[in-house]
């Protein structure tokens, strides 16, 4: 692997000292040095990335093009990665632009979103944007008391509201737009015995998944 940067070092001209300096916070970022000396051929697909990532930033460039920069990577790896992309952002003030399939990444990295379908844009904006503007539908999951066999929830029929009972698990999806939280957890407390609650807003994924499905 050092030899390759040796060669990336000639062909983009960047002065020794300027190298020095640059495999420095190279190392320091992408966590280089457990194989830096290692074979090409040697190293993991986690590693391969990260000397990859090294290699396109050598020469300070302004703009960076990521390709699916975390895929097939076991989470602990993509975490660093994401971390290592975030601050060479925040840092060095280079642009990047990435393409991905893990909404992870984009939720963690992304200060802008620039959604295409076969084409034409469905959306441009933040992510808080999307949430604010398409994930209006929130999720609450009950965990009943034994011993109730009815399923009386005032919410059975409500316009806007799904009511799903598995045994003693039960879960309400509603606008949150028309319908306060705290209203949906009081009816819910008169109408069953509660031992537990979590509530859940619309994830980054299902709201993707709704906009190809031409449901937004």
């Amino acid at each position: 692997m050092q030899e390759t940067y040796l060669v990336l070092k000639e062909i983009y001209d960047v002065p020794d000292a300027a190298f020095r300096k640059r495999m420095g916070f190279l190392n320091e970022v992408l966590d280089l040095q457990d194989f830096i000396k290692d074979p090409v051929r040697t190293l993991s697909l986690g590693q391969r990335m990260r000397a990859d990532i090294a290699a396109a930033l050598l020469h300070s460039p302004k703009v960076l093009f990521l390709d699916e920069p975390t895929i097939g990577l076991d989470v602990s790896v993509k975490d660093n990665i994401r971390k290592a992309i975030a601050q060479i952002n925040q840092e060095e003030e280079t642009t990047i632009v990435l393409t991905t399939h893990d909404l992870d990444d984009i939720e963690q990295l992304c200060h802008r979103i620039f959604m295409i379908d076969k084409g034409q844009e469905i959306f441009d904006g933040t992510v808080t944007q999307l949430k604010e503007r398409f994930g209006k539908s929130k999720t609450i999951s009950f965990e009943l008391k034994p011993g109730q066999e009815s399923f009386d929830s005032h919410f059975v029929n409500a316009p806007d509201i799904q009511v799903t009972r598995k045994e003693l698990m039960l879960e309400i999806q509603y606008d949150s737009s028309r319908y306060q939280t705290a209203e949906i957890i009081q009816q819910t407390l008169s109408d069953f015995e509660i031992r537990d609650l979590k509530m859940a807003d619309t994830n980054i994924e299902e709201i993707v998944r709704r906009f190809y499905r031409k449901e937004l």
